[in-house]
């Protein structure tokens, strides 16, 4: 029904001039792609407000922002978000994937939670993941921490185990469980699972 009137909309009919058989495709395909939108997104669509709060639990700093408010990003909020989830070692900053604070809010909210979340890791430097990648092999090479789209966290008040089958059935990137360091590593990458 919302791609025969997206489709209606667009006036895409054959038989009007200027709209040809490719055109007609393109629209299908795009209008169609709206039908695989993951979960997580579809759901932060419909919210009014987004909000996250964060304790970087390496530095002690606490931030409780509305990021996303009247149809669009509030870049003052997601500097100071940025600033909060830096690379605590060398104090470089990068720009979160927008993604992953969806995902995290969308979390939230599902969970029902109050608490803000505790931050082992957020963003990394390249510096940083190099120095901890070969203390361990737990840190991958090309860690998406370096990319700002991941995020080491725990939630106050919830099990972990909880939190990851919360994560998971968002089916919106990877989840890394580590019960023994008590945190969930949550990622924008592609849909995968590994820990226990």
């Amino acid at each position: 029904m919302f791609i025969r009137k997206l489709i209606d909309r667009k006036c895409l009919s054959l038989s009007e001039p200027g709209n040809s058989r490719r055109r007609f495709l393109k629209a299908g395909i795009g209008a169609s792609a709206l039908l695989v939108l993951p979960q997580v997104h579809a759901n932060t669509l419909k919210m009014q407000d987004k909000k996250l709060a964060f304790l970087n639990l390496h530095t002690g700093e606490r931030i409780r922002e509305t990021y996303w408010a009247e149809g669009q990003y509030l870049p003052e909020a997601l500097t100071a978000i940025k600033n909060v989830l830096r690379d605590h070692r060398t104090g470089e900053a990068y720009e979160m994937d927008l993604n992953l604070l969806d995902m995290l809010q969308l979390l939230h909210a599902r969970m029902g939670a109050q608490e803000e979340f505790h931050v082992i890791s957020g963003y990394r430097s390249p510096k940083t993941n190099a120095k901890l990648s070969s203390r361990s092999s737990g840190v991958a090479t090309r860690s998406l921490h370096m990319q700002g789209k991941a995020i080491d966290v725990r939630l106050p008040g919830h099990a972990l185990t909880d939190l990851r089958i919360a994560v998971l059935s968002l089916e919106s990137g990877g989840v890394g469980y580590y019960p023994s360091s008590n945190f969930l590593h949550i990622d924008t990458g592609r849909v995968r699972q590994w820990g226990g």
